[in-house]
Formats: structure tokens, sequence, C-alpha cells
């Protein structure tokens, strides 16, 4: 992915230089959590994290990665406590989308976290799946990505 502008954010792919940067837009990075910021780090050095930033900086950053099912799967969707409301998310979300190599696209999330389930429902995505024994006491939600145009079937 190159430059992608949805709706005015420009999304492109992370850099492996720009992983303290993404940290320090990330709250759990930003609370000293080592293995996030290990996590930022591999994902900047393995192509699979994407940007949205504006003229004030980076906004949020998004990771999608291919080991679901050998399907897409957005395994991180961060937005800067700062950006939060605008749409920086709903974009990230639409940009990865365009740009997945599979036919479907799945995250998921906590049930606690009502924030991202909104998100996900205003971009249409649909909840398939519930899982317990994640985390203890907050079962994870799967979402699916809607169908992407496409040619029709043969």
């Amino acid at each position: 992915m190159d430059v992608v502008k949805p709706c005015g954010f420009p999304v492109r792919r992370a850099d492996e230089s720009e992983s303290d940067a993404l940290a320090g837009i990330d709250p759990i990075a930003i609370e000293g959590d080592d293995e996030r910021r290990a996590s930022i780090r591999r994902w900047c050095r393995q192509g699979v994290a994407v940007v949205a930033e504006d003229a004030s900086g980076l906004l949020g950053y998004c990771v999608v990665e291919y080991t679901f099912f050998e399907q897409g799967f957005v395994t991180m969707l961060m937005v800067a406590p700062t950006a939060r409301g605008g749409g920086v998310g709903h974009r990230l979300l639409d940009a990865v989308a365009a740009s997945c190599t599979t036919p479907k696209l799945f995250t998921s999330t906590n049930v606690s976290n009502q924030p991202m389930q909104r998100l996900l429902r205003r971009a249409g995505w649909s909840p398939v799946g519930l899982v317990h024994g994640l985390d203890e006491g907050d079962p994870e939600l799967f979402y699916l990505c809607p169908p992407r145009p496409g040619p029709p079937p043969a």
C-alpha cells in the first residue's frame, strides 16, 4: 500500500523507523508495556502496519496479518487518544479492507470494548462469533468485514 486518502486522511504503510513514534500514540506502550513496544517494532519491520496522519502527525495505526485460517485479520487498531471520534479508526479500517489480499477480513474485540464495537458496526462489520477463555471474564467477539466489491462470479 502506497498512499491512500480515504476521506482526507492519508493512510500509508508504516516505516520501520516509525515504531517509536507509533508507540508514542499508543496508551499501552506509553504506560511502559515492553511487549506492546516489541510488537509495534515487529509490525513495522514486517510491513504489516499502516498509519493515518495529518499535518499534526500520526493519528493512528492498524495492523493486518494473514495467520487467521489463512485470512486477513486486523490484529491491532489504535487511534491516538487526541484523535478519537474523528473518523480515523473508520478510515484505517476502510484502507486495510481495500488492500486486503484474502477473500475475508476478520477482527475481534473484547465484549467490554464498546467503543470498538460501535466503530465496527458503523463500518458495516458483522459479529460472527464469541470465544470465551482468552481474557478471564471478558469474552472476545469476532467480526467479519463486509464483502468488498469485486468482479462478478463467473
